[in-house]
């Protein structure tokens, strides 16, 4: 009984604190990730009130709150347009890949962090956050811009790669060595290819089938199937977010739409858990030492990310001032980032810390460069082209009129 009122104290006071500070970054439209981080590093172990009795509680939270999220994510895409932005766009993901995973990679092999985790810092660094940028978007009133198809393209491409990239990186951790790499991938490429092309072709009639007037019924079959695809994934290593990822892709209509609104505030509320499970994972005594190398590479990848921005918008032809706006939005990190570096860092303790300093960088900095990038290349490009000053030489008229210019 002691350790349940325990728990129910603990559980209370960090779901009170996360509204309280949620509240507070809606009233200056802020996103409320680096204050969940704050939380949990305030909370976990060498913070200010470490938990004991929720710990256990909050990490099977955090796991579902990832679910969550990928299953969110999903319902957003349909099958076509998956494979409509593969068509258009895949010159750019590749493009993303190249300019902002690098770094990330190279900071790694750099520090001496060995293959695996150069791997998993490249995750974390290449990434964007689809949930800030999509909120900063609507914040500032660019859902009908020309360039936000552009960027909402690189979102779909990168969350797409995860289902690829996240059963190399699971198995690379697991240390199972180059064929069962292979085996892996093998399963999770197969894996998306039938569940895009059951999409595609019968997507309408899983939709029906999982349709129900009754709100409590789609509730509990959306996210039981969700979680049961989940935990299939998991057990064949092609990762459970990935499984909660095509769930959604596999969900249409009005199904998907009901789904959204019922499943998000369980979505809202356990991804704050696993924001706060990551903090709580990661002592804040570690964060100075790796500050500097956090802020190197946050200021260098979102140069990466303004010029994947501007590449992709000048090759849809969008016009200069777009470009500019592009970039600027795609530079917030956040949830994949902390997915993936809670996944690696067993096989580098350092990678928490410096990917919980690079979140919080770039999930402040990232609504800033969405608004401003736009203005301050805009004034920079006019320095450049101000012509120089030339001496104004009058007409000849007025020069002969010129009493000082008459001959005695």
């Amino acid at each position: 009984m002691h350790d349940l009122t325990a728990l129910l104290i603990e559980l209370g006071g960090v779901l009170l604190a996360l509204g309280i500070l949620g509240r507070i970054a809606g009233r200056v439209g802020f996103s409320p990730i680096p204050l969940y981080l704050l939380a949990g590093l305030a909370f976990g172990h060498g913070g200010l009130l470490p938990l004991d009795a929720s710990e256990e509680f909050v990490a099977t939270g955090a796991e579902i709150g990832v679910i969550l999220l990928l299953l969110l994510l999903g319902l957003e895409y349909t099958a076509a347009d998956l494979v409509g932005t593969l068509k258009t766009q895949y010159l750019s993901g590749v493009v993303d890949f190249l300019l902002n995973a690098l770094p990330g990679a190279a900071c790694a092999l750099l520090l001496g962090w060995g293959p695996v985790a150069a791997v998993a810092l490249a995750g974390v660094t290449w990434i964007s956050s689809s949930g800030v940028i999509a909120k900063v978007v609507g914040d500032l009133g660019r859902l009908g811009n020309r360039e936000t198809p552009i960027v909402l393209g690189i979102l779909v491409l990168e969350d797409l790669s995860m289902a690829v990239y996240l059963p190399i990186l699971t198995a690379l951790l697991a240390g199972v060595g180059l064929a069962g790499g292979s085996v892996t991938l093998l399963i999770s490429l197969g894996t998306v290819s039938i569940v895009l092309f059951i999409a595609l072709r019968y997507g309408r009639v899983i939709s029906r089938a999982v349709s129900s007037d009754n709100p409590e019924m789609l509730l509990l079959v959306v996210l039981g199937l969700t979680l049961l695809v989940a935990g299939i994934a998991q057990q064949l290593q092609v990762s459970a977010a990935v499984g909660a990822f095509l769930v959604g892709i596999a969900l249409s209509g009005e199904v998907a739409k009901g789904a959204r609104s019922l499943l998000s505030p369980l979505r809202d509320l356990f991804a704050a858990v696993f924001f706060v499970f990551f903090g709580l994972s990661t002592d804040p005594a570690e964060i100075p030492p790796v500050l500097g190398i956090a802020l190197a590479l946050a200021v260098v990848t979102a140069l990466t990310k303004i010029a994947t921005g501007w590449y992709a918008a000048r090759k849809a032809g969008v016009k200069s001032a777009g470009r500019w706006r592009a970039g600027g939005t795609l530079v917030a990190r956040g949830e994949f980032s902390i997915v993936i570096a809670g996944l690696a860092v067993g096989v580098e303790p350092r990678l928490g810390p410096l990917a919980t300093a690079y979140v919080l960088i770039l999930v402040i900095l990232g609504p800033m460069t969405a608004r401003f990038t736009e203005p301050v290349a805009r004034k920079l490009i006019n320095l450049r082209k101000k012509p120089e000053a030339t001496v104004q030489v009058p007409p000849l008229q007025e020069r002969l009129d010129d009493p000082a210019n008459s001959t005695k």
